[in-house]
């Protein structure tokens, strides 16, 4: 038997399980919550915490056939990846700088000044030399976790009075009650989805954030061909940045944004994209770009000759209000309708719901993709004229 062991059953795993299904493997999910949305897609199941590296570890010498191991959809598995993978010789880990690159946005700010890119001032540390030293810099500043995920604990202020609040806000969801505060950079916001080979980007995209105010999560993502300009000069600041962390192959998630003075790259994770971005990837260039990073995980190297660019979206299918589910009506059908790739559902009927204010209370994600930003757009709307959320809010 050949196992992949996926650790982490957050949505953003699901296309991993599935992709590995395609190419054979059996897949073991590693998390402690037994109702992750993720699990219900393995063929096996450790009920451990992936941050227990000692008894994931453990738990993997009692198997047989593992090949190699995944992290998915988010960075904070990307520690027990090292680990274990480390301790097993499997391949699928991480260099020592790229970890702490993708775990540690202060030190990605670091690295970014040691190459001579752009970015913006900032302060990180405990919480209380955060709040000291903040005062200095110049607003509006956006204070984060260093080391958290899914929009959480993020805050934007205006001035120096509103810190406090946000930097305990940011504290309180960090594992290492570590804070970053940065000056607010202000220009064209643009998440990227990337694959590495050989220390070059073999695929690159750049998406739109669609947002939906007042909240500041993102509902969706446009994914399209950008400017050769801009595209190559993404590219150059990635190498350099990959190249100086020893991060060589493999997929690559970022934030970035293109302003007055150029391209400032914001914060970047060694994985597989959460929201669908992992999959509009492949989807740009016809290249199962989830499938690549699987094979390599196990010791394979990936075909990842790009096809014409096409456009891809992502939608985040969520509720209006809090409450229980009762219905998601018309995902048949939107999955019929030409041009929907997916319509990924990750709730079921009576489970709780809330409105898409943090990135893990979406209810799942379309994706889409065609010739043209207008025939994605077309079917889209298709897609939500068909699907109708239904919440008791009782």
């Amino acid at each position: 038997m050949k196992r992949l062991v996926i650790l982490g059953g957050s949505d953003g795993a699901i296309s991993a399980f599935r992709a590995a299904r395609r190419l054979g493997l059996t897949t073991v999910c590693v998390d402690m919550r037994a109702d992750a949305p993720a699990v219900p897609e393995a063929d096996e199941f450790l009920h451990v915490s992936t941050r227990d590296v000692d008894a994931v570890t453990a738990a993997l010498r009692e198997l047989d056939g593992v090949l190699g191991l995944l992290a998915p959809g988010s960075d904070v598995n990307l520690p027990a990846l090292a680990a274990v993978a480390g301790r097993l010789g499997l391949p699928g880990g991480l260099p020592p700088a790229a970890l702490r690159a993708s775990t540690d946005k202060a030190y990605f700010r670091e690295v970014c000044a040691r190459l001579g890119m752009a970015g913006p001032a900032h302060v990180g540390g405990p919480a209380v030399d955060v709040l000291r030293e903040a005062v200095r810099l110049d607003f509006p500043v956006i204070v984060k976790p260093v080391d958290s995920g899914s929009s959480r604990g993020i805050t934007v202020c205006a001035a120096a009075p509103e810190l406090a609040a946000a930097v305990q806000a940011a504290a309180a969801v960090s594992p290492t009650a570590t804070v970053i505060a940065e000056e607010l950079v202000v220009g064209r916001d643009l998440c990227g989805e990337a694959f590495l080979q050989d220390g070059r980007v073999a695929l690159l995209g750049l998406s739109d954030r669609v947002v939906a105010p007042p909240h500041v999560v993102a509902i969706g993502h446009d994914m399209a061909p950008r400017d050769p300009e801009l595209t190559a000069e993404v590219i150059r600041q990635l190498e350099l940045v990959c190249a100086e962390v020893g991060y060589t192959d493999g997929p690559l998630n970022l934030d970035l944004f293109v302003t007055g003075d150029g391209v400032v790259l914001i914060e970047m994770g060694a994985r597989i994209g959460g929201n669908g971005m992992g999959e509009a990837l492949g989807l740009m260039y016809g290249v199962d770009t989830v499938a690549a990073a699987v094979l390599l995980a196990i010791g394979e190297r990936p075909e990842l000759t790009p096809g014409p660019a096409r456009h891809a979206s992502v939608r985040m299918l969520r509720a209006d209000r809090a409450g229980t589910l009762v219905a998601l009506d018309g995902v048949r059908a939107a999955l019929d309708l030409p041009g929907v790739a997916d319509v990924l559902v990750t709730v079921s009927p009576g489970e709780r719901v809330a409105p898409l204010t943090e990135c893990r209370a979406k209810l799942g994600y379309v994706l889409a993709s065609g010739t043209s930003a207008g025939e994605v757009a077309g079917v889209l709307a298709a897609v939500e004229d068909l699907v109708r959320v239904g919440v008791d809010a009782g």
